[in-house]
């Protein structure tokens, strides 16, 4: 990793953006929203200067991972666009893009900022990749790893050479201390196995999504415990469910476990409703 540097080039919080430079390539992991796009993009030029960008690398198709891209090609037209097959073919889909820009205009509306410009139907994939798909990026070589779980689109990215793992939101959401918050919207049971899939290489660098670069003992902890993680929340939820317990008392015991510190700062009270009760529907068809 003593060629590589990783630059936090985030606006608001909640934003996901990150930009991998070993001098030569420069590489943007997700974008983070579409209001924040711009000034993102400005925090990249400062420290690339006049170099260009070269690669933006999407983990999913969600608004505030990927709808930023749309808006960072305006400066950077060049940039190639990576993302996986079935996210691609959700920026064509203009239902999928009205929800982006509605959950973009509210998201600046809780910000206090002010909403211009959409350039939603601006998204575009430039290299679509599929699991084992290896991007190579100047002297850095990434392998695709599909990682269904969170959004079926899900995938991360893998440099051998340097142990490093570009993680997807599908092996958790990590507030950077002793708390992973699992986020399995489309499967409980293949997040399990993209966990599994993540475990099994030899991973000593870890980017997180919406958190940044680990620490050794950071990366550690995580390996350590998303698995469990996820089938500690996973249990609970369907020991909940089995007791009859009902959806709304069943999110409130997951904020009081969840939602909390460095997590609440970065996770708005609406989506982690919306987002465990989705939760809890996958649970009832996959456990209880």
């Amino acid at each position: 990793m003593d060629r590589i540097k990783i630059t936090d080039v985030r606006v608001n919080p909640g934003d996901s953006g990150f930009l991998i430079d070993d001098g030569k390539t420069a590489i943007l992991y997700d974008t983070g929203f579409g209001f924040t796009g711009f000034a993102m993009a400005e925090k990249i030029k400062q420290v690339l200067g006049d170099r260009r960008l070269d690669y933006i690398f999407l983990t999913h198709s969600h608004y505030d991972h990927a709808l930023g891209s749309a808006y960072i090609l305006r400066h950077y037209s060049d940039a190639k666009v990576v993302a996986g097959r079935y996210a691609a073919e959700i920026f064509k889909r203009q239902g999928a893009i009205a929800v982006m820009q509605d959950l973009d205009r509210k998201c600046a509306q809780r910000c206090g900022v002010e909403y211009g410009e959409f350039l939603g139907n601006e998204l575009r994939v430039d290299i679509t990749a599929d699991d084992g798909d290896i991007i190579e990026a100047g002297d850095m070589c990434f392998r695709v790893l599909y990682l269904p779980g969170h959004t079926r689109c899900s995938i991360g990215y893998y440099c051998e050479e340097h142990a490093l793992m570009l993680s997807s939101e599908t092996i958790g959401v990590y507030d950077g201390e002793k708390l992973i918050v699992p986020s399995f919207l489309v499967s409980y049971n293949d997040s399990l196995r993209s966990i599994d899939k993540v475990l099994s290489l030899k991973i000593e660098n870890l980017l997180a999504p919406h958190l940044g670069l680990l620490s050794k003992e950071q990366t550690m902890f995580f390996l350590s415990s998303c698995k469990q993680s996820a089938k500690s929340a996973a249990g609970s939820i369907a020991d909940m469910i089995k007791s009859g317990t009902n959806d709304n008392d069943i999110i409130r015991e997951f904020k009081n476990t969840y939602w909390r510190g460095y997590i609440k700062d970065i996770y708005p009270e609406d989506a982690i409703d919306l987002n465990t009760s989705i939760m809890i529907t996958l649970i009832r068809k996959e456990l209880a």
